[in-house]
Parts: C-alpha cells; sequence; structure tokens
C-alpha cells in the first residue's frame, strides 16, 4: 500500500497509525466494517424503494481517512463480502439485486475520489472539506441513480425523483458534519 515516506501535507489520518501492512489491512477491514454497520441504520421511506442509511456517511470518512488505495480496497471488500452473502448491505441483505444495489458501486468510486482529494489536502480546511465529501456524494448518486434506473425501467428524470431527491437534506446534513469533522480531527493529529 502505502510504504514510501509522504510529505506532511500529502498524508491522510489513517498514515498517522504505525504499522504499515498490517495497519492497513486492518485499517481496510475497519473501513468495510464502518460501512456495514452503518448500512445497518436503516430507515424505509414511501419516497424511495432505495432506504435512508448512514452508508454515504461511513463511505466519505473511510474515502478520505484512508486515502485512495485503502478506501477503494475497503469498498471493495464491503462489496465482494456482500456479493458472497455476508448480509451487511442495508437492512441486512446481500447480493446484487435491487434498486439500492448501484450506490454500493458508486462508494467504490466516490472511496477513490475523496481519498485521492484528501491525500492533496483538501480535507483540512472545512470549506474544502465540504467541496470533497459533496463531490464524493454527487458519484455516489450518479452510480446509484443509473443503477436505480435500469433496475426499475424509469427514465432519469424519475430516477433522479426517487433516488436523489428524498435524499437531499439528510445527505447535505452528512456531508455538513463531515466537512466539520475532519477539520477538527487535523486539529487534533497536529498536537
Amino acid at each position: 500500500m502505502t510504504t514510501v515516506a509522504l510529505q506532511p501535507n500529502r498524508l491522510v489520518l489513517a498514515d498517522l497509525v504505525p504499522g504499515a501492512r498490517v495497519r492497513d489491512a486492518g485499517l481496510v477491514l475497519a473501513g468495510a466494517g464502518l460501512v456495514g454497520a452503518a448500512a445497518q441504520v436503516s430507515i424505509v421511506t414511501p419516497l424511495s424503494p432505495v432506504p435512508f442509511t448512514l452508508q454515504t456517511l461511513a463511505v466519505l470518512v473511510a474515502g478520505a481517512s484512508l486515502g485512495s488505495v485503502r478506501g477503494v480496497l475497503s469498498m471493495l471488500t464491503y462489496l465482494a463480502a456482500g456479493l458472497a452473502g455476508v448480509p451487511w448491505f442495508e437492512s441486512h441483505t446481500s447480493g446484487w439485486a435491487g434498486p439500492s444495489f448501484g450506490y454500493i458501486l458508486g462508494f467504490v468510486v466516490a472511496a477513490g475520489l475523496v481519498g485521492s482529494l484528501a491525500r492533496r489536502g483538501a480535507d483540512r480546511h472545512v470549506v474544502s472539506t465540504l467541496a470533497l465529501m459533496a463531490a464524493g456524494t454527487v458519484v455516489v448518486y450518479a452510480v446509484g441513480t443509473t443503477w436505480l434506473a435500469l433496475d426499475l425501467h424509469v427514465g432519469a428524470v424519475e430516477a433522479l425523483k426517487l433516488g436523489v431527491r428524498p435524499f437531499l437534506v439528510t445527505d447535505a446534513i452528512k456531508v455538513g458534519l463531515a466537512a466539520l469533522a475532519f477539520p477538527a480531527a487535523w486539529k487534533l493529529a497536529r498536537r
């Protein structure tokens, strides 16, 4: 994973934990576990076939904390284990069927993007963290809504109505929380 010495401004929070390979494996598993646990906070709504969960927040936190490589590996671990039958997708489900699965595919891409931006220091200030978390959320929406449209055989407008609009307020809150948390975590880490 990341065994070369990185410049301090190119670090993510996970780089501050000692023990390279064992650390990286543990962090990848922890990131997958975090998303699996966040998926169990699931609220079904009549507004969408996709339930409200804390997964998006967990994906953004994992991506920014772990960096792009570990973040992507973490989401691939989450994805692979769920496909293999581990019931840790939303509401204790597993497998690839259903309108929600595209969001899980989006988690992989979002973790890579957010991790890459965090590695460039975009998680150090509230405004830039807000932008990187919003970018990750847009990726999750883009991939998830595309899958939802194909799965439900609906057009783009209906897919946006079902797969994005109901989540805008809650995801804005999640992005805002992350935007406040990361700069604060970096201030603590520098002490």
